[in-house]
């Protein structure tokens, strides 16, 4: 058996479909472990030797629907906004 074309034509099963995780298709089927985030692992995938797959994958890449409001509300004090103390007492 060579290595080349004659090898080439038997690649017809897929070994990774699509993680529900991270979207991308790195679920592996049989082992049903995701080889980019590691899902279902509660924790996500990273590795010190993978710096630059860290730098893409880190907080601050990408939406930051809840965290990006937060240092504005810590450097009020988190308000809620009900009435305040002068307010209330006048």
């Amino acid at each position: 058996m060579s290595k080349g074309t004659t090898s080439f034509g038997k690649r017809h099963s897929k070994s990774h479909g699509v993680c529900r995780r991270c979207n991308k298709t790195s679920m592996h089927k049989q082992k049903k472990t995701c080889a980019s985030c590691g899902y279902p692992a509660a924790k996500i995938r990273n590795h010190e030797w993978a710096q630059k797959a860290k730098r893409r994958k880190t907080t601050g890449t990408g939406r930051m629907r809840y965290l990006k409001t937060v240092a504005r509300k810590a450097k009020n004090g988190f308000q809620t906004g009900g009435p305040t103390k002068k307010a209330a007492t006048a």
